[in-house]
């Protein structure tokens, strides 16, 4: 069989994935389907990336888990792109399909909360919006249960000959990681005597920062779309939003900015 762009790439199964429910259909239900949809192909890459980058840590490979960071950044920076084209969608014509998304919320985007436990946002309860046994639910419980990607760069640490205490290397993963003083006393001397880990230091901030950015974006564009309405599926919408806003996914590497 002969292999075409088309065939390699599944053109034609991709382009029947996208089905608005409204009738007619509605003219802007297709653009609110295929950003999202394009975002879980992002999330399903940089899970991906990230599940690689555990395994180069974990094996001390320098160099190759800078470019994977730089790639990682490159998707967020993607990500927040495309909020620009999803906030030319109205809330008037939003409101004229939003009832066909029902029980439907990004609330229930497995791929995510797997992305924000692999950060370490550690959080057994929303394992509840899942149905126990299913495969999504064994995902999120794998991802509950295994190091984040903190975990895997204290390892690099190690194997660069930093000595980071036992007890953060053998900790609960399946507990959200404290901030800690002796971590941060070795990142400070990264910093100031070893300029190629101290550029990794770096570009895990460049992702700490992105996704930020991102969530900034992502709460604003929901405030102009709904206002203070409750969201779909009936999450609380902006309200919950907010209260993601700022929250460092590595704050060592953030509290010893002010050590220099």
């Amino acid at each position: 069989m002969t292999i075409t762009y088309s065939s390699y790439l599944k053109v034609d199964e991709l382009l029947q994935c996208q089905k608005p429910l409204s009738d007619g259909p509605e003219h802007d239900e297709l653009l609110f389907i295929t950003i999202h949809q394009s975002y879980e192909l992002w999330f399903k890459q940089m899970l991906h990336e990230l599940d690689f980058l555990v395994r180069l840590f974990n094996a001390g490979e320098r160099n190759r888990a800078l470019h994977t960071l730089k790639r990682v950044d490159a998707i967020y920076r993607t990500l927040i792109q495309q909020v620009d084209i999803l906030e030319t969608l109205t809330p008037l014509e939003f409101m004229s399909f939003r009832d066909r998304l029902s029980t439907a919320s990004g609330f229930q985007s497995y791929q995510f909360r797997e992305l924000e436990f692999l950060y370490g946002a550690k959080d057994p309860k929303k394992l509840e919006n899942y149905t126990p046994g299913s495969t999504h639910y064994q995902r999120l419980l794998k991802r509950l249960e295994s190091p984040t990607l903190w975990d895997a760069f204290l390892t690099f640490l190690t194997h660069e000959g930093h000595k980071v205490p036992q007890g953060e290397l053998e900790r609960d993963f399946s507990q959200v990681p404290e901030p800690s003083p002796a971590v941060q006393k070795i990142l400070i001397d990264v910093y100031r005597n070893d300029p190629l880990v101290s550029e990794i230091c770096e570009a895990l901030v460049d992702i700490d920062t992105s996704l930020q950015q991102w969530r900034y974006r992502h709460v604003k564009m929901v405030e102009r779309t709904i206002g203070s309405k409750m969201g779909t599926g009936g999450s609380s919408g902006v309200g919950y939003l907010h209260g993601t806003l700022f929250k460092a996914v590595f704050p060592d590497l953030w509290a010893i900015r002010s050590e220099f």
